[in-house]
């Protein structure tokens, strides 16, 4: 696999690393993108193998036993998130990488690739837009809402472990900001 080439975009949920991904991939058609695989339901407007690899908590348990994973965790019981090892390896041969995963699943991928990773925290303005944001999206009933904004504060204290942290208060410059720091790796 060659060096370098593995990009990471992670945040706490609703700070829109997701959105920063999608517009990454348009500006640099060269990157290609790492499908993560989850035991989540899908969305309806979600696809199998494009958005995620959609499995069953057996599915996904037995590509653990397997070591097929780079990275993997148990989100919520019985919903796990993850890394499929070939998406990574497969893709990393033909160009850079980007990855968007979880905070815990970054931080695992920097210490298996050190510095042939770069891993770049999406935070949000604030915990109020934060939780702002996820009710907007109208996905999450009010225990899985909860649940999500539990999870930030343990995120957001990791995210000094990424290389660089880029603040998502207005989208442009968060990405461009984002694009910088990817190109200046790739580059170096």
């Amino acid at each position: 696999m060659p060096d370098r080439n593995i990009v990471v975009l992670t945040a706490p949920s609703g700070a829109g690393k997701t959105t920063i991904a999608h517009r990454v991939l348009e500006a640099m058609p060269d990157m290609q993108f790492s499908v993560s695989a989850t035991t989540r339901a899908a969305r309806p407007d979600e696809t199998d193998g494009v958005d995620y690899h959609f499995l069953s908590p057996e599915e996904f348990r037995a590509r653990i036993d397997a070591g097929d994973l780079l990275e993997y965790e148990e989100v919520y019981p019985d919903q796990f998130y993850g890394t499929l090892r070939s998406e990574v390896e497969d893709r990393a041969n033909d160009g850079p990488v980007l990855l968007d995963i979880d905070v815990k699943g970054a931080l695992n991928v920097k210490r298996i690739f050190g510095d042939d990773a770069l891993v770049l925290f999406v935070a949000p303005p604030s915990l109020d837009e934060l939780r702002r944001r996820l009710e907007g999206r109208g996905t999450e009933d009010r225990e899985s809402l909860q649940d999500r904004l539990d999870r930030v504060e343990q995120e957001m204290d990791r995210a000094d472990d990424c290389d660089a942290v880029v603040v998502n208060d207005d989208l442009d410059p968060a990405v461009e900001e984002t694009l910088t720091r990817i190109r200046q790796f790739l580059s170096s």
